[in-house]
């Protein structure tokens, strides 16, 4: 009879510890969050200029009134034959119903609207923007949510990249995943003292299956020296020698871009 009561005093405290272990992990551990990459392409400076207009005056306050408190707009670097063509949006949300209710949400903001009013309701043959893509994204696991840097470097030294891996499969596009996640890429990065904004799988897009990431540099000259080090690193050398992880990238694509003056990083 003692013996069984030991038992179960044991049980139960056994019970409570992995009750309380639980939840503490839950209380702990960060929900994934959803990013927009919204590109607009323009054709000559005065549709530059109408997007700047209404991300600054309509898209940014209405963003902020909404509880969304980081907008982050980019351009091409200088050198890039994309120069004064795309205008690129980084959009934030906690939760995917808050991206599904944006539309709703604006469009009940008056003072959006007004202000928005010459771009949303642009004559026909006067567009502002030539044509505009929106990618969807959800963060991944080992980087839940978008860090926004700081730098003392001016905005128009300050280098952001954005790299888009695609995969020829879904199954090496998992592996590829695994390989940020499980397999280290992002602790290397981490690491080796790389400043990265946000590290996401491709939910919707045009060039799918794919991945995404920004990382952030305060100049050129760091971002050439951070890459020679991640390169050259016994980690990523190791990484990227396992057989398990070969083949699972067919295109990467990298853009370099500037900071807008008005972005709120």
């Amino acid at each position: 009879m003692k013996k069984s009561k030991l038992f179960y005093q044991m049980l139960t405290a056994l019970l409570v510890f992995f009750s309380i272990s639980l939840n503490c992990f839950g209380q702990n551990k960060a929900k994934q969050e959803y990013y927009e990459i919204k590109i607009y392409r323009v054709s000559q400076k005065a549709q530059e200029e109408k997007v700047d207009s209404y991300l600054k005056d309509a898209f940014i306050p209405a963003m902020h009134n909404a509880g969304i408190r980081k907008i982050g707009v980019f351009k091409p670097i200088e050198t890039d034959t994309a120069f004064g063509k795309k205008i690129i949006v980084f959009v934030p949300f906690k939760t995917i119903d808050q991206y599904l209710n944006l539309t709703t949400v604006l469009g009940k903001d008056k003072v959006y609207t007004e202000a928005g009013k010459s771009f949303l309701d642009a004559p026909f043959n006067d567009p502002p923007f030539t044509r505009a893509e929106s990618i969807l994204l959800r963060a991944y696991i080992n980087m839940p949510q978008f860090v926004a840097p700081e730098f003392a470097t001016q905005p128009s030294e300050r280098i952001y990249e954005i790299r888009d891996y695609e995969s020829a499969t879904e199954a090496k596009a998992v592996k590829k995943r695994e390989m940020f996640n499980q397999g280290g890429e992002i602790a290397l990065f981490t690491s080796l003292k790389f400043d990265a904004v946000f590290y996401g799988e491709v939910l919707v897009g045009s060039h799918m299956p794919n991945l995404m990431y920004m990382i952030t540099f305060p100049d050129m000259k760091s971002h050439d020296e951070k890459w020679k080090s991640f390169g050259a690193s016994d980690g990523w050398k190791k990484l990227s020698g396992l057989e398990e992880y070969k083949n699972t990238v067919s295109k990467v694509s990298s853009y370099l871009l500037h900071p807008a003056s008005y972005s709120d990083f």
